[in-house]
């Protein structure tokens, strides 16, 4: 026990000195789970940045040695496959429009893969939610022009809420009555299946992974959404990914908030990975 808590102590220290010394860890079978929203020059919200600051955050991660996966190898990660030190994973929530006009430009030219979870209801009017979203024609355009784009489920009709409740995790109020729990099962399962059927016919990708909406769930339903077809679940919860996590949980690492400079960013990495790594140490 001793010279395990001794050796635990050295692998500290160690890691300390290289994120001292050189500004980084070249962290192991993890991931880091990027999560941004919306892309806009002039809106400002907690959630928007400028299509620069994307370029620069990307750019930054480039240069430091930040290797980004696409969807297919995160899967393989995720079943147990090596990836390389300082693996990156891109998302975007939402499916807005910008990703289409600012993101997927940068994102192209880098050769960096990405994944945007869409709310496939706006599909049906892509100018009727308060910010625009992709239409059907430019989701086939940027599956069609690249191998490295994919399109994902953040369901069909249920990112919305109901006083202030989420409709994924909320009985409903219909007819002067509260839906019963089957009625709801069958509403999560079948907007679950809609949305995942949606994307598939765009773009003939596996459609398997979820963004929560708003982050919120709970262990009923996410049974629900697993039931309906979906292998990997994503939260808002900051963290590292790693193969022990449960695959309808998967943390991720805030990176769409304006003040979140490439400087910030990389730090904010590092220190997720040297925690998860410490954490394993200490146990």
């Amino acid at each position: 026990m001793a010279k395990g808590l001794l050796a635990g102590c050295i692998a500290v220290g160690v890691i300390a000195g290289s994120v001292y010394q050189w500004g980084s860890y070249p962290y192991a079978d993890q991931v880091a789970v990027l999560a941004y929203h919306h892309l806009d020059n002039t809106d400002q919200s907690n959630v928007t940045i400028t299509p620069e600051l994307f370029r620069k955050q990307i750019s930054f991660l480039k240069e430091k040695g930040y290797h980004f996966l696409t969807l297919s190898e995160f899967r393989e990660f995720m079943n147990g496959k090596d990836v390389p030190r300082q693996s990156v994973l891109v998302t975007f929530d939402d499916g807005y429009e910008s990703f289409y006009t600012y993101g997927y430009p940068v994102l192209k030219e880098l050769g960096i893969p990405a994944v945007n979870f869409v709310v496939t209801k706006d599909l049906a009017d892509p100018k009727a939610p308060a910010l625009t979203a992709l239409s059907e024609e430019q989701i086939r355009q940027m599956a069609s022009e690249t191998d490295f784009i994919d399109f994902q489920c953040h369901s069909h009709d249920l990112h919305q809420k109901v006083d202030g409740n989420p409709l994924l995790t909320s009985l409903l109020h219909t007819e002067g009555r509260i839906e019963t729990v089957a009625e709801y099962g069958d509403r999560i399962l079948k907007d679950t299946r809609a949305c995942a059927s949606r994307l598939h016919a765009l773009h003939l990708q596996e459609v398997d992974m979820y963004a929560y909406p708003y982050g919120m769930y709970d262990q009923q339903a996410s049974d629900l959404v697993r039931q309906a077809g979906i292998r990997y679940a994503f939260t808002v919860k900051s963290g590292m990914v790693t193969q022990k996590d449960d695959v309808m949980q998967i943390p991720r690492i805030n990176a769409g908030n304006p003040s979140i400079t490439p400087e910030k960013l990389h730090r904010t990495i590092m220190r997720r990975a040297v925690k998860k790594q410490l954490s394993w140490l200490t146990r």
